[in-house]
């Protein structure tokens, strides 16, 4: 399950498109030109992409920040020094400057032009059809990957499908409203779930599949309201793609846990080889210093609180020093004596050199995704219910207190607290101003374009 990671290292050098120049400048002519000729270049570009999700603009750091830090699931410590910059943006105080939302758009572009050289150049390559199918569904994948994070985040952004070769073509690049975005995402994962295997052994253990394709195809068409749509692709991936919740929650994490039979897709991380390993491991550690910089991902209280009593989901997810006798976090837990160990039960081989994997999709979040598609039923409250008493608790139904959405709304929040799901779910629900202001935020929706966008592209217009 471990060597797809150990392959991504080489793959790096597959696609020269620049990281300093986001708005998809040029490829090199000595890399891709004289590359593409073999099954074997073709694979190690398709690992190419696959290796940005590694990087820190992905799921290494800008991610989980955006997706997690901006949300009521978590908070940083420290306003000052180098924490600062993360503050910002769990205060909804960041600037077009802001280091770590420039770095997640230009590494996502940065995947997006390295799956579009793929993409453009496999036609050409003579090789094996299922392996040419497969590849091309990686890719299609990969980039609708890199596309959902930046429509979410940024709203009107370029939406590029070709390989760009010139610096002239790459200014005359345009936005897009985030709803086309979503169009294209639809055709694509569509086509790449008809593309690809619906598992890998050995070595390829790791690499996107046909459930990886359809989860997030379903995600993308619970975004722009098509429950229906969504309803029959998430069906699928229940009745014939062959996942199931593990017994044990606990049982998700650790290195020993990676790529179960609940997991879907996760990005590889290996530590002690220099280059592959995480460092949010580090960053969500207890061990982290406040007086340099202070926890990261810090759970909120309100995170903490919103887990009911007896679930066992809570010591899997979360430690403080702080739990009062009902097993619930005590009043006093206040300070930094509280922290996300989902990924932090591994020490690294170095600082910032952990092998733990990012679970990006799961079977938890389809059958929660299928029951808001669904809508309000006895079938929806059924698949809650799976997800619940795998958590050690009770059944809810159209009794209990609340309604639909902010039932399943506060399921998904417990279940996949830290999985880089809260902010879009609060996104999708409607609901991102009033919880985000009820948690004494003042919050925007988008983030702003970075600064450096706008100075090399003049066409580019800003968020509000």
């Amino acid at each position: 399950m471990k060597q797809l990671k150990y392959i991504l290292i080489l793959a790096i050098f597959a696609s020269a498109c620049s990281e300093e120049f986001t708005d998809l400048a040029p490829i090199s002519q000595r890399n891709v030109e004289n590359f593409y000729q073999t099954e074997s270049d073709v694979r190690t570009g398709v690992n190419a992409i696959y290796s940005v999700l590694q990087q820190d603009g992905c799921y290494n750091d800008s991610y989980w920040t955006m997706f997690e830090m901006r949300s009521d699931n978590t908070d940083n410590v420290s306003e000052s020094g180098l924490a600062s910059v993360r503050f910002t943006i769990d205060a909804f105080e960041d600037e077009p400057t802001n280091e770590v939302i420039t770095n997640a758009y230009t590494t996502s572009y940065l995947g997006v032009a390295r799956a579009n050289i793929v993409l453009s150049r496999i036609g050409e390559v003579n090789m094996d059809a299922n392996l040419k199918n497969q590849y091309t569904g990686e890719a299609l994948f990969l980039r609708s990957l890199f596309y959902y994070h930046l429509a979410l985040s940024f709203g009107n952004i370029p939406l590029v499908l070709d390989e760009t070769k010139s610096v002239d073509e790459g200014l005359e690049h345009r936005q897009v409203p985030a709803s086309a975005v979503f169009d294209q995402l639809i055709a694509d994962l569509t086509q790449a779930e008809s593309l690809l295997p619906v598992k890998y052994t050995g070595a390829n253990v790791g690499r996107a599949t046909k459930g990886a394709a359809a989860a997030l195809l379903g995600k993308v068409l619970l975004t722009v309201n098509k429950k229906g749509e969504a309803a029959t692709v998430l069906r699928r991936i229940v009745s014939s793609y062959g996942y199931t919740l593990l017994s044990d929650y606990a049982n998700l994490w650790g290195v020993e846990n990676e790529n179960n039979a609940e997991s879907i897709f996760e990005v590889q991380y290996q530590g002690g080889l220099g280059s592959e390993g995480n460092r949010f491991t580090n960053d969500f550690s207890a061990s982290l210093p406040t007086s340099v910089s202070g926890y990261r991902n810090r759970p909120t209280m309100d995170l903490m609180r919103a887990y009911e009593p007896g679930d066992l989901r809570f010591a899997a997810s979360i430690d403080t020093f702080y739990i009062d006798n009902s097993g619930r976090p005590h009043s006093s837990s206040t300070d930094n004596s509280r922290w996300t160990i989902k990924y932090g039960r591994t020490n690294p081989f170095n600082e910032g050199d952990a092998p733990n994997n990012f679970v990006v999709l799961r079977y938890a979040d389809v059958l929660l995704m299928l029951a808001e598609a669904i809508g309000e039923s006895a079938e929806a409250y059924s698949l809650i219910n799976q997800v619940r008493n795998r958590a050690g608790l009770g059944n809810i139904d159209a009794s209990t207190p609340g309604t639909f959405a902010q039932k399943l709304l506060k399921e998904r929040q417990v279940e996949l607290a830290f999985e880089n799901h809260r902010w879009a779910d609060l996104l999708r629900f409607g609901v991102a101003e009033t919880v985000m202001r009820a948690h004494g935020k003042n919050p925007r929706l988008l983030f702003y374009i970075p600064q450096r966008e706008l100075d090399l592209n003049p066409n580019f217009k800003q968020n509000n």
